[in-house]
């Protein structure tokens, strides 16, 4: 003991000398803050007695310091600024020149705060519009740091004058220059100035002086502490002011800012980096595949090529070579900005990182996994290459003679500053900004572009006139019947029969599970089709891979009909001639019926069933125009009616469609919902609608719109909204007020007449209107009101009738009176239409006759247009005969005006009187029809990509497999094994679930083909040829890396491949043969993009936090910690929020296998996608409904009870709201005052509703049903128990006032003996982790919030209603 002291004496005596040097080393430095201290303290005594003294206490002196400390000679030359902004064209370039001018002004006005004073109201009102990060700089600036910064650095606005000369003219900056006010030629103006002393002994002359305040004194009023000061050294250094002040004013001034931000974007580069969601995600088949792997590509190419470099590139080349080189940039931008727009998508969901940077000064630096560098590396300035900026600055800021390294370096520092601190980081912002910008609006315009070919799609031309042109044989209006295929057993398909004015005339239904080709339905369908006769059967492709079987099956049903109806006349052979008679009157009466005329024995009845896409057609089947014109109508009638309007007609229908207002009052709200572009999700819907809007008003200008019929029929109303001049608001109107004259009007004249159209309105919209003849006019309408032609050239010009009679030769008789003049008019309209018409059919007859001596009967005769295919030369009619340019060149000697185009325009309408500019619906095949059919595409499905499907079927030459999606697929037995296979038998059952490989996708035979080879198997994603559809790979896109990840990810594969193993491997085998399980917890053989396969708790929510709003209500699943045969799920109810629910599995084959059967409480689930679908989805629409209810208030509880008591002191009736329960993840806490204190109960959401109170077992659809039966019950269904005390607030059994007795207060079941649950917070605003130790509530599990699960197979009738027991987490 005694020596153990001894050392103990030892090492304490040895300490001594250090504590005594620490001691000494502190006094000193006590000192030295003493003396600094008294230092300062006597130079701003004399500096305040000099600032007195040369003042003198008079407002001359006070103005001559302001100026001194303002510069304004070197910071601003008014003649120079006014011819430069004269000269800018972009709005960001005069927003540089305003920013300059905010940050000078902001220091002249603390210059004259600080030397003249201001009122303290003046000085609030200012401080409202100060920013706060130049708190600095207004303190430096009145603290007279120009003046002093300026002695040894250049003007800013001079800076910017040699810079732009520099950049912009061949020579460069030229010393001579004068700027206007200059009186003389001064080259030392544009030479920064040289101090023959240091900047050290620059200074101290300053300080002591008293021109330079120190730093110290500056700081101190700015809140640095002198702690502060003494840990940074660099805080000391008395020009720190001074360089900020430069650094900041040559960072705002206009010129360097333009010339600087030009030389960043053609030097920036975007790189994009994969998170820990989307490495365990993207694979080469992924959507975001060659996105998430860019290394430094050119941030320039998302723009237009600049000027000089587009006049570099077209140097020497021909104009062919010119035109190429323009067609290639513009590609180019294309491509850029689609790209960048699905950057944007991929960083939304928090599947990879952009970042805008200058070049790396060390790329290569971390070799192969620079992906994994944090945004620190890619963000911090010392990384990045500034050569290309701070070498132009330096050719402007540096003396030309040279100076020294110290004073250089001062200037260095200024650069650096302002170029770290002020320009880089507002360059970055504007690029992404701009990067954005173009991105979205090239995405609007590829999105217009889709709507516009979507609506000049032509109506449905069936089979039989498909042989005929349509200039020749129009398609006219036809009979449609639409068919809608029911997805749910439980509902009808229908037949729908449209009449040829688009109105439903009859419908059938099929009662679901019943076939189509079923022996009773089939006769009546037979019969349907028979007493309806349309020319077309259209099916639409909701119904999925079952649509295109249905509609061959209907095809076979329209051929019997078919041919029924030809052999109608014909007596049969056990028919005597009293039955025939008999059955030729009863037929006559049943397929007559409601028709004026008998003459249906020399009726011709073609038909043919086509597939549609029914896109806009399931739309109104649940809107709300849907519910409006056919109330009492199931959805798949509506559907099934509306896709046979969309045959007849598409832009009707998408007009139909833009038609609805939303309850903001904004119309076309509808269409964002249709599947118009992949990427439209992300585009501004304002931007979006604008686009859609231009597009149909075009296609209804060249399309035109027939008046009395758009006005009668509600479904063509919409056709009338984008008539130019009209609009939503005088479509309506002129609708009612055509109503009330009787519907109907024979003329454009009456437009006028009847004062449907005032005279602006008509003359900007008449020549869109079309006035047809139809059997409700009861005389012959005008020839040319349903043409193109504006009244003008027919009816106050009457050019065209003189057309018409010069080229007939008919004369006219100025004799007559106005009616027989009139007579004869439209008699030579109608006689030189009519010889157009016939010129048509001749050029036609003979274009093909020519063609067919040179080529055979190759001629493609729905493809002639005689306005492409035939040479004006060749035409013969009557008015091509006459000079029409030599006619308008008198009228516009008599003073009328240029009408030579109206004059070419009256020749065309007289041979296509109002010809439809549409190309006519293609029949849908090859990748149209196989991503409407089965929803995949080349981005889902093609050969590499591992599927899960259920043997179905097995034959002679392999497996029939069924995919998600009900997408049929088959194994070839060569495909089955990597061994020779003599029968699909010995390797699958049908039945069986296995995952394979996609080897070729057959979109004809609607049909994959899949191996189940290891070597398949094996094989890395990247070595599959990639579909040529997709965008190209681009060139910055780093492979290696991408290959280093997909090797990582097939060791994880191999190791899930290993624990399938273990159901043939002997130790998994008991003495039968059979399968044995060890109810060992270990990690599952799955490959579902949800899973992790982790037992970890925190790894699974590490990556949902690190995702942030991108996983919002999405679903995370992993293997559970604590027992073999239980799943996790990791739903995000809300932001900051995880809740944890146990699934249990049922039937498990090994360990390491999912179960068949996925228990949630008593509800059962097929699959993991069945459990997304079926249990997730629907909580999500609980939590959105909860949210967006009236009673919601997104508060703490705390908060929330503070409300009500405000509420309940306006008030003597009871009030309540809702908020989220703040320890119980999901939960929702509804919150009450009755008399005075605060009560709530717990409500638990479900997949099937609301539920409340522990003991009440009803579901409530809704919240408002809830809420009904809480206002009549406030105390619920409740009953006593043992256990816990009530919660607080609920412990009064005083009488409350809404009319039910009081029940005991429950008592909250025992919490959980496993670990507790844990989330993201506790509150909506917080960011922390937090583990609850409330007891549990007393309903069910949480539900869930927004996001979009992977869809579900049909829903099955619902279960149980989920039990009370809570879930915990495990």
């Amino acid at each position: 003991d005694d020596d153990d002291e001894d050392e103990e004496k030892k090492e304490r005596k040895a300490k001594i000398p250090v504590v005594e040097g620490q001691l000494a080393a502190a006094q000193q430095l006590l000192n030295a803050r003493a003396q600094a201290f008294l230092a300062i303290n006597e130079n701003l005594e004399n500096a305040k007695a000099r600032e007195a003294e040369a003042s003198g206490g008079d407002e001359a002196g006070a103005q001559s310091q302001m100026a001194k400390k303002m510069c304004q000679s070197k910071l601003w030359n008014a003649g120079d600024y006014q011819a430069y902004l004269l000269s800018i064209t972009e709005y960001r370039h005069a927003a540089d020149v305003k920013g300059y001018l905010n940050l000078i002004g902001e220091g002249n006005g603390a210059i004259r705060t600080k030397v003249m004073g201001a009122d303290s109201s003046e000085v609030d009102k200012k401080k409202r519009s100060r920013r706060f990060d130049r708190t600095f700089y207004r303190t430096c600036a009145s603290e007279g740091l120009r003046n002093v910064c300026y002695k040894f650095v250049i003007p800013p606005f001079r800076a910017g004058v040699i810079l732009e000369d520099n950049l912009t003219t061949a020579a460069g900056f030229s010393f001579d220059k004068t700027l206007p006010g200059e009186g003389s030629n001064d080259p030392a103006r544009w030479v920064p100035p040289t101090v023959p002393s240091t900047p050290q002994e620059f200074a101290g002359d300053l300080v002591g002086s008293g021109e330079l305040v120190l730093l110290s004194e500056v700081m101190g009023r700015v809140g640095d502490s002198l702690d502060s000061l003494q840990e940074h050294p660099e805080l000391q250094d008395p020009l720190r002011g001074c360089r900020y002040v430069a650094a900041m004013e040559l960072a705002y001034e206009p010129r360097v800012r333009r010339h600087l931000r030009r030389i960043y974007r053609n030097n920036c580069k975007l790189t994009t980096r994969p998170t820990s969601k989307g490495k365990s995600s993207i694979d080469a088949f992924h959507e975001y595949h060659g996105l998430h792997l860019l290394r430094e590509k050119a941030a320039k190419e998302h723009f237009p090529m600049d000027e000089e470099e587009q006049e570099r590139r077209k140097t020497g080349l021909s104009p062919e070579e010119q035109k190429k080189v323009d067609e290639e940039a513009e590609n180019q931008e294309h491509q850029s900005c689609t790209q960048y727009l699905r950057i944007l998508k991929a960083e939304r969901s928090g599947d990879i990182k952009v970042n805008v940077h200058l070049p790396m000064t060390n790329p290569n630096a971390d070799g192969n996994k620079w992906y994994e560098q944090e945004d620190e590396y890619w963000n911090k300035r010392d990384n990045q290459d500034l050569s290309c900026l701070t070498n132009e600055l330096e050719k402007v800021y540096f003396p030309l003679n040279g100076d020294t390294d110290e004073w250089n370096g001062e200037r260095r520092k200024i650069l650096n500053l302002a170029l770290t601190q002020f320009l880089l980081p507002q360059f970055e912002v504007e690029l992404r900004r701009d990067l954005r910008e173009a991105a979205v609006k090239k995405g609007a315009e590829e999105a217009a572009d889709t709507l516009c070919k979507m609506a000049m799609e032509g109506p449905l031309r069936p089979t039989y006139m498909i042989t005929e042109n349509r200039f020749l044989v129009p398609t006219g209006d036809l009979k449609i019947v639409g068919f809608c295929l029911s997805t749910d057993n439980k509902e009808a398909s229908y037949f729908a029969a449209v009449t040829e004015r688009g109105e439903l005339g009859d419908h059938l239904a099929i009662p679901g599970g019943t076939r189509v080709d079923g022996d009773k339905m089939r006769e009546k369908v037979i019969h349907f089709l028979l007493v309806n006769r349309p020319a077309a059967i259209v099916v639409g492709t909701g119904g999925g891979v079952e649509s295109r079987s249905v509609a061959r099956k209907i095809g076979e049903i329209i051929a019997e009909a078919t041919d029924r109806w030809k052999k109608r006349l014909t007596q049969r052979e056990d028919e005597d001639d009293d039955d025939y008679y008999e059955r030729l009157d009863a037929e006559r009466q049943m397929y007559n019926a409601g028709r004026e005329d008998d003459d249906e024995e020399e009726e011709d009845w073609n038909c043919n069933v086509d597939l549609v896409d029914d896109n806009i057609s399931q739309l109104f089947g649940r809107s709300v125009r849907g519910k409006k014109e056919f109330p009492d109508m199931a959805v798949n009638l509506k559907i099934a009616t509306s896709i046979a309007r969309h045959a007849k007609d598409p832009l009707a229908e998408l007009t139909y469609a833009w038609s609805v207002a939303s309850d903001a009052g904004v119309f076309g709200t509808e269409m964002l919902y249709m599947n118009v572009h992949p990427l439209q999700q992300i585009l501004p819907k304002t931007m979006l609608l604008r686009q859609y809007e231009r597009v149909l008003c075009r296609a209804v200008a060249q399309v035109g719109v027939d008046f009395n019929a758009a006005c009668n029929q509600s479904h063509l109303q919409g056709l009338l909204t984008f008539v130019p001049g009209l609009g939503p608001r005088k479509a309506a109107s002129i609708k009612q007020s055509l109503v009330r004259i009787g519907g109907l009007i024979d003329s454009r004249k009456a437009l006028l007449s009847k004062r449907l159209l005032g005279p602006v309105v008509y003359n900007n919209a008449v020549a869109f209107l079309r006035i047809c003849q139809t059997e409700d006019h009861s005389k012959d309408l005008h020839p040319l009101d349903d043409t193109r032609l504006h009244p003008d050239v027919y009816h106050r010009n009457n050019w065209a009738q003189k057309i018409a009679i010069d080229a007939l030769e008919m004369g006219e008789n100025l004799n007559a009176s106005s009616s027989d003049r009139e007579d004869m008019q439209n008699t030579a309209l109608r006689n030189i239409m009519k010889d157009s018409r016939k010129e048509i059919q001749r050029l036609f007859d003979a274009t093909k006759k020519e063609w067919e001596a040179a080529y055979g009967p190759t001629f493609n005769v729905p493809a002639w247009d005689p306005r492409l295919n035939v040479p004006a030369e060749a035409w013969r009619d009557k008015v091509e005969e006459l000079d029409l340019e030599a006619f308008a060149g008198i009228l516009e000697e008599q003073g009328n005006g240029r009408w030579y185009s109206h004059l070419q325009m009256i020749k065309w309408e007289f041979r296509l009187p109002f010809q439809d500019p549409r190309t006519p619906m293609e029949p849908l095949s090859g990748d149209k029809l196989f991503r409407l059919l089965t929803g995949e595409s080349d981005q889902t499905i093609c050969p590499g990509k591992e599927v899960v499907g259920k043997i179905t079927a097995t034959t002679d030459f392999g497996a029939r497999v069924k995919l998600e999606g009900n997408v049929p697929a088959f194994v070839p037995l060569r495909n089955l094994d990597d061994d020779h296979v003599e029968s699909a038998e010995d390797f699958v059952t049908p039945g069986d679930v296995v995952r394979a490989i996609v080897t070729t996708v057959k979109k004809d035979h609607m049909c994959v083909d899949l191996s189940l080879r290891k070597e398949d198997l094996n094989k890395l994603p990247s070595s599959w040829d990639r579909p040529p559809t997709l965008p190209e790979l681009d060139s910055k896109f780093d492979r290696e890396a991408a290959q280093k990840i997909e090797r990582d990810k097939q060791k994880e594969r191999e190791e899930r491949l290993a624990a399938m193993r273990l159901t043939t491997d002997k130790d998994a085998m008991d003495v039968d043969g059979k399968s044995k399980r060890r109810g060992k917890v270990m990690k599952r053989a799955c490959a579902h993009p949800a899973f992790r396969n982790t037992l970890e708790y925190g790894v699974v929510d590490r990556e949902l936090r690190e995702a942030g709003d991108a996983m919002l209500g999405e679903a995370l699943i992993r293997p559970s910690k604590s027992d073999a045969d239980r799943l996790a799920v990791h739903w995000v109810v809300r932001p900051g929020v995880v809740q944890c629910i146990e699934v249990v599995e049922v039937d498990k084959e090994t360990d390491a296998s999912i179960g068949r059967i996925l228990k949630i409480k008593d509800e059962e689930y097929g699959s993991i996608d069945e459990i997304l679908g079926r249990y997730i989805a629907p909580l999500n629409d609980r939590v959105e409904e909860v949210m967006n209810h009236r009673k919601y208030i997104d508060k703490l509880e705390n908060d929330v009870d503070v409300y009500l008591e405000q509420q309940k002191q306006k008030t003597s009736g009871p009030v309540y709201n809702l908020c989220w329960d703040e320890k119980w993840p999901g939960i929702v806490s509804l919150r009450y005052i009755t008399n005075k204190t605060v009560r709530h109960h717990h409500i638990t959401l479900t997949p099937d509703g609301f539920q409340w109170n522990e003991n009440n077992k009803e579901q409530y659809k809704n919240l408002d049903r809830l809420l009904n039966a809480f206002k009549l019950n406030p105390q619920g269904v409740i009953k006593s128990s043992s256990g816990a005390p009530p919660p607080a607030g609920e412990r009064n059994n005083r009488p409350r006032r809404w009319d039910a007795p009081r029940a005991a207060p429950p008592a909250p079941p025992v919490p959980p003996t496993g670990p507790p649950p844990q989330g993201w917070g506790n509150a909506p605003n917080e960011n922390r982790w937090a583990a609850p130790t409330k007891p549990a509530p007393p309903v069910g599990p949480p539900a869930f919030a927004y996001g979009a699960a992977p869809l579900p197979p049909p829903r099955p009738p619902p279960g149980p209603p989920p039990s009370s027991r809570h879930y915990r987490p495990y």
